[in-house]
This record gives C-alpha cells, structure tokens and sequence, in this order.
C-alpha cells in the first residue's frame, strides 16, 4: 500500500491533468512552507509570497526541461542572466529555499505524496523550533561604549571590572570628543551572566565620573549564510 502510496502521479507523459494536480500540490506545499516561515518570525511579505510560489515555479521549469537537452541549456542560458542582489539571508530563510525547491522537484517528477510527507516533517520540525530557547554563547557577546574624561588612563581603568563580570573583552576604538576633553571607547566583551548587566554598568558609572555608558548588542552576519 505503501508502495503505491508514494508512486509518481504520472509515468513520464505530460497532460494537462497531470500539470494540475503537481502544481495544485505544489501550491499547498508553498503554503505550509511560507506558513512555518514565518511562523513567530518576522519575515516580509514578499519573502513569504516567495516561498508560496517557488515550488510551483520550480516544478513548471522542470516538467519543462524534461527529457530535452536543447530546452535545458536555453533555461539554464536564461537564467545565469539574472543576477540576484540582496542582503545575506537568514540561516532559516536559507533552510526555508531550499525546502521550496525542494517540494518542486518532487513534484516535478509526480511524486506528490512523497513531498507532501518531506514538506510536512521539517515544517513540523522548524515550527518546534521555536518553542524551543536554547542559550546561545553569542547571545552573550556585546558592544561596550563608554565616555570617559581625557584625565583618565583608559588603558588599564577597567581591568578588574572586565575580570569580574566579563570572559572577554577588546578594545576595539578610541575617539575623542567634545574638543578633545572626552574619549569614547568602544569595547566588544562577553558577558559571564546576562543578569550582570546593570551591576556592571554601576560600577563603570564609579570610574567614568557618571558620564554616558552604552551596552548593545552588536551587530553581526554571524546568523547568515
């Protein structure tokens, strides 16, 4: 039963009704895709629209070029003239592609049923995903601004604190401001616990004479592939 469960819809021929029903699936599949994208994600509205389409583009090109070499190179031609440019994508964004196409080449060939279960399984395993929170060391990685007065030695000012609340830290910039009489520093550090944040910045508070402190958390493509 199995067996022909998961049999292509079609054997090679290509019909009208045999088109439909792989991009009717292929629709569905986009779908749940574009759903489990960006389920608790914020993703815009043209990347979903994009994850709903793909798969039925995938598979119309692949129906197309079937068997024939000649329509395969004209594709493959056309193609390499479009160049894409975009900001890096996401490591789910990416997971997300990948799937889309996926479903369409299933599709492609008349397995249907096939790439309604594969679609069905990693959607079901990226939405658990989220539900999931595992601390990340790089959660813990932030962007250290301070200002300080010019009378300061900024050099060796912070060690004990960056020893006490910190297992990493460099200094990355030095500038100064205010016709020289201030410096700002700009450090990247790793925190031992995030609950230390505000224990930290009283203590700097202490040494800078009460100026300006800035923690964020930098900016990074550490999550882009």
């Amino acid at each position: 039963m199995l067996s022909t469960l998961f049999s292509p819809v079609f054997s090679g021929t290509f019909t009208i009704s045999s088109y439909l029903i792989c991009t009717a699936a292929s629709l569905v599949l986009g779908a749940i895709i574009a759903f489990s994208s960006g389920f608790r994600s914020r993703q815009s509205k043209s990347f979903l629209l994009a994850l709903f389409l793909l798969p039925a583009i995938v598979q119309t090109v692949i129906m197309l070029v079937n068997g024939s070499v000649g329509t395969a190179v004209a594709v493959m031609g056309a193609f390499s003239l479009v160049r894409f440019r975009s900001a890096p994508g996401s490591a789910k964004e990416i997971v997300s592609i990948f799937l889309a196409m996926a479903a369409g080449l299933a599709t492609a060939v008349g397995y249907v049923a096939l790439a309604a279960v594969f679609v069905i399984i990693i959607c079901a395993v990226l939405i658990g995903a989220n539900f999931v929170n595992i601390k990340e060391k790089d959660d813990l990685y932030r962007e250290l601004r301070i200002t300080i007065p010019e009378s300061l030695n900024y050099a060796h000012e912070f060690d004990d604190l960056f020893e006490k609340y910190t297992k990493d830290s460099k200094l990355l910039n030095v500038k100064t401001t205010n016709m020289g009489s201030l410096y700002k520093l700009i450090y990247k550090i790793r925190l031992n616990k995030e609950d230390d944040i505000q224990d930290f910045i009283n203590d700097l508070r202490c040494r800078n004479g009460n100026l300006e402190i800035s923690v964020m958390i930098p900016a990074s493509g550490e999550n882009t592939l």
